[in-house]
């Protein structure tokens, strides 16, 4: 079908290319606004490829910096990095496409084209409302969010600087950023000072959560309620493999490690960590400190990261739960995939073993590289890796001291992992038209 000049696939294709250039584009004005000395503490300016390289981490909402947030930057850098980390989490094209309907112009069909595959929503109908809901939720739970911490940093900080600590770790959460301010106390030192902290520990957990869930999930609840059986397929997945990847790991965590801490702190280190884990980038502990089993748990779960349309990276929650129902569905010698009485199509399949495949390419060639550049354990090259591709921000503190080399490794890892490698290879390959007829078939023997 066509519109106007373009075909529908060309319309796609050229999404893709606007939402990369849209994140080109937000990075380099974010790196060039950053070097300037009014956004460092000391007044000098920041050398562009560490500006270059805290731009990208913001955007992409990874959290792994080169310079301690709180002791290099300035307000003015930090209110930059806020902007970031919102515009980034909440997507470029969502963002623009909100100021361009503002000034109360129409939205064409290429731009709601655009809207939707910035927020994977599975239909152009109805994406100017969704995109408006999804506003409205990111921005009240923020604020929520921030009411909620005040009256801990007002009280350790003073009201005017606790209330941007507030804000600011509102918002680093809900986008699943890991960027803190807490470096005041100790550098690099993240949420470490609040181990203990039960309401800061849930109030954080709570907003990496509801980011990572993804918007749809969001608006399927809310015109649902408890109505569980009239919620879609995908709200279901997520739902469950969200919940399974929170609990099981933390069970892990809770008897493999922090042995010797007090059993609340212990129950409240082993839960943050499996939340955080999956893109948020704040930690309460030492995670130098862990063994390699649970330094692997965590390689993992930073890989899947959280779900489709959220604020979150990652290969996505639901591309595991695909991935799971294929093989048990191998195992059973069935035909189709189903789950909830509702049969998941071949190219549903296809794309999650292309994404898999994808992100463990990227996973396994950034590893290698990393440990080969830095003379490093491949262990910890592998955490590093993770991170930046699960954009998740967590790190065993090689970040600052890596060379230029492996920063671009770094950077283009974080970049791939927020706009998604098949968004890379879509807005790079143009679309091929499928040939007439279908090629005769012939048995192949895998396994």
């Amino acid at each position: 079908m066509r519109i106007g000049l373009f075909t529908r696939k060309n319309h796609t294709t050229s999404s893709f290319r606007v939402i990369l250039l849209g994140f080109l584009a937000l990075i380099l004005l974010g790196a060039l606004i950053l070097t300037l000395p009014v956004c460092s503490r000391d007044g000098t300016a920041t050398t562009f490829a560490d500006a270059l390289f805290t731009s990208v981490s913001a955007a992409c909402v990874t959290g792994l910096v080169v310079h301690d947030t709180a002791t290099h930057w300035s307000l003015l850098g930090q209110i930059v990095i806020l902007l970031l980390i919102q515009i980034g989490g909440l997507g470029v094209i969502t963002v623009a496409v909100t100021f361009f309907r503002l000034s109360g112009r129409r939205i064409s069909l290429a731009q709601r084209n655009m809207m939707q595959q910035s927020i994977s929503a599975p239909q152009v109908g109805g994406i100017v409302r969704r995109t408006g809901f999804l506003l409205r939720i990111s921005l009240c739970t923020e604020f929520g969010g921030m009411l909620l911490l005040l009256p801990v940093f007002a009280r350790d900080f003073g009201f005017a600087k606790g209330l941007w600590y507030s804000l600011f770790h509102a918002v680093s959460a809900f986008c699943n950023a890991g960027f803190d301010l807490m470096g005041e106390r100790e550098p690099f030192s993240s949420l470490t000072g609040y181990a203990d902290n039960a309401w800061v520990n849930c109030v954080i957990m709570t907003l990496i959560i509801l980011g990572g869930i993804g918007f749809l999930v969001w608006e399927d609840l809310r015109q649902n309620g408890l109505r569980v059986r009239r919620y879609r397929l995908q709200t279901k997945l997520v739902l469950i493999t969200s919940a399974f990847l929170i609990v099981v790991p933390a069970g892990l965590f809770f008897l493999l490690e922090y042995c010797d801490l007090p059993l609340g702190q212990r129950v409240l280190a082993s839960l943050f960590q499996s939340v955080t884990t999956r893109t948020a980038g704040f930690n309460t502990t030492d995670l130098t400190k862990l063994s390699e089993p649970a330094i692997l748990q965590m390689i993992a779960l930073m890989l899947v990261g959280g779900s489709p349309g959220s604020t979150a990276g990652g290969m996505k929650t639901t591309t595991l739960a695909v991935l799971v129902l294929a093989g048990v569905t191998v195992f059973r010698r069935r035909d189709d995939v189903e789950c909830f009485r509702r049969r998941i199509g071949q190219d549903v399949i296809r794309n999650a073993g292309t994404i898999f495949f994808l992100y463990l390419m990227l996973f396994a060639v950034g590893s290698a590289s990393l440990s080969r550049a830095e003379g490093l354990p491949l262990l910890t090259c592998m955490f590093e890796t993770g991170s930046a591709v699960g954009t998740v921000g967590l790190t065993l503190g090689i970040t600052p001291a890596l060379h230029p080399c492996s920063r671009i490794v770094l950077m283009l890892l974080m970049f791939l992992g927020r706009v998604g490698a098949l968004t890379l290879v879509y807005a790079l390959l143009p679309g091929g038209k499928n040939p007439p007829g279908r090629k005769p078939q012939e048995p192949v023997t895998v396994g």
